[in-house]
């Protein structure tokens, strides 16, 4: 039996008829946030609930716990020097670790607010740092600790690589959650997970046209048919391979919903990783999957 489902013929040459669908580590009460480190073969991703990051070694296939406490961590990227990007429930922050393993605090207020709970993270080819920031770190004590707003919205922020000053850039989404550049920095991907906190609105994905330091107008990309788009990433042909429910869909840059690769349980998200960077890491709710795929990562 195939892993995936091809909606569209040019799905057959993204993928490896005879790949699996492996399982990788198990035990986790809600995964997500995955990074992959290229220099040490391995993948950083977030357990949020259990207050633990945790480390997949490509070399022996070991798990073991990277951080503990992680700070009810969720989204991780890597930035341009090969250092971990963090967003902190707990903390309402966004950190990066540095290459001798101290932590420095990137942003935690906007416009002398607190930050809600950063949520998802992307670095710019410029160093700028993105990040959305809904409310799931502060809406229970489940995944952080329960509070109110002092914001009293959920945005995408922009944090300056030279100067460190944080931004506003986007203000119109109910629960911005997943998002990505696009491989030539054109378009910035948005999930809208706004359907948690308003019945009946559509679980979506947004395009923005990036422009320059902030984004244009926002034009509706996706719309998920079950479930919710969460995180997600691009290959080097701009299509998206996102979470979207119970499964990973891939979409052509044009919209198209190329094929389907069924997980069996809630995906948060995805990252691509392995020597070749043609291996798609996934984490599904309480397990890490991989399976090796016929593209690879767009950076």
């Amino acid at each position: 039996m195939l892993p995936y489902v091809a909606h569209d013929p040019r799905f057959q040459r993204l993928v490896i008829g005879h790949a699996v669908l492996e399982t990788l580590a198990d035990g986790c009460r809600w995964a997500e946030g995955p990074a992959y480190f290229a220099a040490g073969r391995y993948l950083i991703w977030s357990d949020i609930p259990n207050d633990r990051m945790m480390r997949f070694d490509e070399t022996d296939a070991s798990v073991s716990v990277f951080r503990s406490p992680s700070f009810n961590s969720n989204g991780n990227t890597t930035d341009r020097e090969g250092r971990l990007v963090t967003c902190e429930h707990l903390t309402r922050r966004v950190t990066r670790t540095e290459h001798d393993g101290s932590v420095t605090v990137l942003a935690d207020r906007y416009d002398g607010k607190r930050l809600n709970s950063p949520n998802d993270v992307v670095v710019k080819s410029d160093g700028s740092i993105w990040f959305s920031d809904p409310t799931y770190g502060i809406d229970s004590d489940y995944e952080g600790l329960q509070a109110v707003s002092e914001i009293g919205a959920s945005n995408v922020y922009r944090i300056d690589s030279a100067t460190g000053h944080v931004t506003r850039v986007l203000s119109d989404r109910v629960k911005p959650n997943g998002l990505a550049f696009s491989p030539d920095e054109a378009t910035l991907y948005i999930a809208d997970t706004g359907a948690t906190h308003v019945d009946g609105l559509p679980a979506t994905i947004w395009a923005y046209k990036a422009q320059g330091q902030t984004v244009g107008e926002a034009s509706l990309f996706a719309t998920c048919p079950e479930g919710l788009y969460d995180g997600f990433r691009c290959d080097v042909h701009g299509n998206i391979w996102t979470s979207a429910g119970r499964s990973v869909f891939c979409y052509a840059p044009d919209g198209t919903h190329l094929g389907t690769i069924p997980i069996g349980e809630i995906v948060a998200n995805v990252c691509f990783g392995g020597q070749r960077r043609n291996r798609l890491y996934i984490c599904g709710q309480t397990s890490l999957y991989s399976i090796y795929l016929n593209t690879r990562a767009a950076v």
